[in-house]
Parts: structure tokens; sequence; C-alpha cells
């Protein structure tokens, strides 16, 4: 009969069994099967370290007494290594000194031999619920300083409203979600909505797809092992594996390289990853949601972005209206973001006038609820509205798009490429494909300009 502990699977985990009792290793391989995507068996240390030169595994159950290397020495080996897999010992011949030992090495438990399967499951339970609890405290330390405001959207708009009906309609389902809409509207905001009200037992772990160079991207989703490329000196798990069980956010994603986007779409449509270097491909469960600020149909029709990618991602779409159609909500966000702020920065939060709201209902928020957001804790640490700020905003606005008589070709395509970096936050990739060129050709340029402004600035102090 199947125990309440071997209906608690991980999908995406994997063991190694090392063990010279090939009995042991055919019992042990079936039992597990049942509740690991990977098992692999080994007979000896040396057979053992073959494979986990190819795959990471997440759980290591070793017989002390082996041929060649023992048990306990290998793992003293692995003692060196800053991803070191859990670790079960076996052994027939076990005293108190041995298991002391053990313990002391970090061994996750200790088994004698003959054992009932009950304890070796019991045993394996408590290394996936550590696993679990490892990956969750993975996340949290990603996310404290990249997390939104609020787990709830603020606004009782009919805009913000329905959206907010959308989300609680379909955030227990797993079909993947697009969220759309300008910069600074809230976009992660809305997927860690979704994610809350799904349920899933798993994290929430967020990427931007635009701001990790195309070469990294793939190893950053999937994991790598030791020595797949230059610099992997270990190997390293994938957010698609740290997110198992939850959902993985996938920002900026109108920004993915098209190479990139074709082995996201296999993963999507297999459910399964394959770490750059390795042969073998792990089983993960995963509830995708992606988020873009261009037109991802418009991109398609471009040859920017896959079409079959684009309809698998794309079951559902959300968009978010931005902050000028929303001009009720205002009050409500002033009040939210002057009460947490004034909090985090140990100010009084400032009254705003009546002049000083009218102004914000009338101006324009390009930049969205970032915007507002900027200019509240810009106010708390003046302690006022600074003086001509949506002045300042409208003539800038203006300024990008006209009054360009008299300047060179030079001149206005510096000021084009600068103003386009400003508006993508300097990620380099998001601006070197708004503009059309390749991120070395951004990079060349802006050398050469800083180049000439340090040369200027040395034959001024010459």
């Amino acid at each position: 009969m199947e125990t309440n502990q071997t209906k608690h699977q991980m999908p995406a985990a994997s063991v190694l069994v090392v063990d010279d009792e090939p009995g042991i290793l055919s019992f042990l391989q079936k039992a597990l099967s049942k509740r690991f995507a990977l098992v692999e068996t080994a007979g000896s240390v040396e057979e053992a370290e073959k494979l986990r030169a190819r795959c990471h595994f997440d759980l290591l159950i070793v017989d002390i007494k082996l041929p060649g290397r023992s048990g306990m020495e290998w793992h003293e080996a692995l003692q060196n290594s800053e991803r070191r897999s859990d670790v079960i010992f076996m052994t027939a011949y076990a005293d108190l000194e041995t298991a002391i030992q053990a313990i002391r090495l970090g061994a996750a438990d200790f088994i004698l031999k003959p054992f009932r399967l009950e304890q070796m499951m019991n045993a394996v339970e408590r290394c996936l619920e550590h696993r679990a609890l490892a990956r969750a405290n993975f996340v949290l330390r990603r996310e404290v300083n990249n997390a939104f405001p609020s787990s709830n959207m603020i606004g009782n708009s009919p805009a913000i409203q329905q959206v907010q009906d959308v989300i609680r309609r379909v955030a227990k389902t797993p079909s993947a979600i697009l969220i759309e809409g300008e910069s600074g509207t809230g976009k992660e905001l809305a997927a860690r909505m979704l994610h809350q009200l799904s349920n899933r037992s798993g994290p929430f772990v967020p990427i931007n797809c635009g701001a990790i160079a195309p070469e990294l991207l793939e190893a950053e989703l999937f994991g790598h092992t030791k020595g797949a490329f230059t610099g992997a000196n270990k190997a390293r798990e994938g957010l698609f594996n740290f997110a198992s069980g939850g959902t993985l956010f996938l920002d900026e994603v109108g920004e993915m390289p098209l190479l990139m986007q074709a082995k996201l779409l296999r993963a999507l449509e297999q459910k399964a990853v394959r770490p750059v270097g390795s042969e073998q491909e792990t089983s993960v469960d995963v509830r995708i949601i992606a988020a873009t600020n261009r037109h991802l149909k418009e991109e398609v029709s471009q040859n920017r972005f896959r079409e079959d990618l684009f309809y698998r991602l794309n079951v559902l779409s959300i968009t978010l209206p931005p902050l000028r159609d929303r001009r009720e909500d205002l009050p409500e966000l002033i009040h939210h973001f002057s009460a947490k702020l004034s909090r985090e920065l140990s100010l009084s939060p400032i009254p705003f006038s009546h002049d000083d709201l009218k102004a914000m209902q009338s101006y324009h928020w390009a930049g969205n609820i970032r915007e507002l957001k900027n200019l509240i804790e810009r106010c708390i640490l003046l302690g006022k509205l600074p003086a001509d700020y949506f002045k300042e905003q409208s003539d800038n606005e203006k300024n990008s798009c006209n009054n360009f008589s008299g300047w060179s070709l030079e001149a206005l395509e510096k000021h084009h490429i600068l103003l386009t970096l400003d508006q993508h936050q300097g990620n380099k990739s998001s601006a070197a494909r708004e503009l059309g060129v390749s991120r070395k050709t951004l990079d060349r340029k802006l050398s050469s300009w800083a180049e000439q402004s340090q040369a200027i600035t040395d034959e001024q102090c010459a």
C-alpha cells in the first residue's frame, strides 16, 4: 500500500544510489522511481563521480563500505563544494563512532542495514522537506530587495477592478498567462497576485529576461553542469528547478533572443529542462507567467518573436491600464506610498496641498506607478513637492520630440541612443534591441563617447 509520504512527490528532484550490492540498487531504484524524476545507480565512488560530473543530484544514498574509496571518504571530499547534495548513509557495520562521524560530516541521515522500506522513505521525506525549505530561502533572499510594495493591487477604478476580477478567476488554473502593459504599470505585482491566489506550494521566482546577457540566459533558466562553459567551476541548478511546484515569472519576455525562445518553447512543451552541458532532462512542474511592455503580436509580424511561443504563452492575456487611464486611483495610491515610504525612510509624511493633488491628477504619468512612487519618495526626502516638477517633465517630453534644428547627425544619434537607454533604465540589451543594433555596437558607441569625454576632461585639466 502506498503511504502518505510516497504520495508527496517532488517531480524535479534527482537521486543517486551508490552501493556495491546489485540487489540493493535494484530494490531502491524501483522504490525511489515513484517519487523522483531521475534515479541513477552506481557500484562505486568512481562510477558515481562520472554521473555527478554530468548532472547534479539533489540526494545521494551512499553505502559507507564500498570498493576503493569508502562512502565516508567520498563525502568528506564533497564538503568543499558550494552545492553539496544531501546525503543518506547506509551501512551494515555501524558503531557509535561511525554514526557520530557521519553526522559531523553533515549527513542528513544514517540508516542501518538491513532496513525496512518505510525507514528509507521516511529519511528521504525529511531530505525532500529540507530541499524545499532551502529553495524557499533562496527565493526569499533573492526577493528581499526587489519585492513590490504590496501583494495587493491598490485602487477601485473600473479598469483595475476588471483586472483583479480576471486574476481571481484564472489564478487557480495551470494555464500560462501573458501580462501586457506599459513600463511601470505593475506587471510583476499582478503576477505575484496570480501566484498567491493559485495555492501552488512552490515559490514565486521572478527573472528579468532583458537584464541578463543572452549567452547566460539559458544557464540561468535551465542550470548548467560543472565545466559546461568557461567559468562554470561548479554545477548549478536553474530557476526552473528553483520554481518547482510554484510560479516562474518571465518579465520582459519580449527581450528574449530568438534562439533562446526556441529552447524555452521546447521546455514548456516537454515540461522538462536540460541543463547546459548535460545530456539528461529533468521534469519540472512550473506555472509560467510572462510579461512584456512590447506588443508581441507586432513583434511576431516583424519576425522578432516566435509565433508558436507567443501562442504558448498567450493562453490568456491580461492588460494592465496605464495610470493616466485610472486617475481616480491616484488619491489611494498617493496615500499608500506616502505611508509606506515615510516608515521606510523614518521621515514624516508630507501633506499635499489641493494644488499639488490637482497637478498630479492632470499629469500624463509616462512612467506610470513607478514614476509616482519615485516622486512621492522625492517629496518625502525634500519635505515638499519639487518646484516645477511637472513643468520640467513636460518640457523634457517636448524636447525629445522636436527642437533638433542645428544638431549634427552624430549629436542627434547620440541623443537618441542615450534617451532610449534611459527609457530602458540602463538595460543595454533591451535598448539595443529597440534601436535595432547589436549589443556590441551599442557598447562600442558608449565606450567611444566616454573616451571623448575623458579626453576633453584631461585637456581641460592640462
